[in-house]
């Protein structure tokens, strides 16, 4: 009887407190083909080696290929709408955007094809970013498993990860609703 492979998931990484060696190292372990970049802003103003134009060199020294989709899978989108009053991002507002739907699409196309994929963003802990809250949300709902590689290089599954967010509280109506940490309005 021949067994069933499980499929590659989609994986996040926040490159947080790590060196782009140790960076790097990780995503090799993970056999990483496609850095996603998913930074609204793809630079570092602390570590210049993860701004863009650094990195996609780096990875590209290493055969990892660098995408950007911060345009359309960005944790502050120019989007005025996607906002609440308090200045932060309403994540159901932002997957109603055309934008944030063909970012998707293309993650959906990745998974499909069995690309080994990996979301980055600059912070190392999943739970406190938008690559659990929105983009994970979003992908688990069309059944495409994510697994978070978390500051330790740990994998962490999304539901861990909303388990953790949420402290095991089910809602009796719907799915939660996450915002960002920060006010950037």
């Amino acid at each position: 009887m021949e067994k069933l492979q499980a499929p590659i998931p989609i994986y996040t990484i926040g490159y947080g407190s790590r060196s782009i060696e140790q960076f790097i190292e990780v995503l090799q372990q993970h056999e990483i083909a496609y850095l996603i970049d998913v930074r609204s802003t793809p630079y570092s103003r602390y570590k210049p080696e993860f701004t863009k134009a650094e990195l996609a060199a780096e990875l590209q020294r290493h055969r990892i290929q660098y995408v950007f989709m911060g345009d359309t899978l960005g944790g502050h989108p120019d989007d005025e709408t996607c906002y609440d009053a308090k200045g932060q991002v309403d994540y159901e507002k932002v997957k109603n955007t055309e934008s944030y739907q063909s970012g998707i699409k293309r993650l959906q196309t990745a998974f499909a094809q069995q690309q080994c994929v990996a979301l980055m963003c600059s912070e190392g802990k999943p739970e406190q970013c938008h690559r659990s809250k929105l983009i994970g949300v979003s992908l688990s709902t069309e059944d495409i498993p994510v697994l978070h590689i978390d500051e330790n290089d740990e994998q962490q599954t999304q539901d861990n990860i909303i388990e953790h967010l949420t402290k095991g509280q089910m809602l009796l109506f719907g799915e939660h609703t996450f915002h960002s940490r920060k006010q950037y309005r």
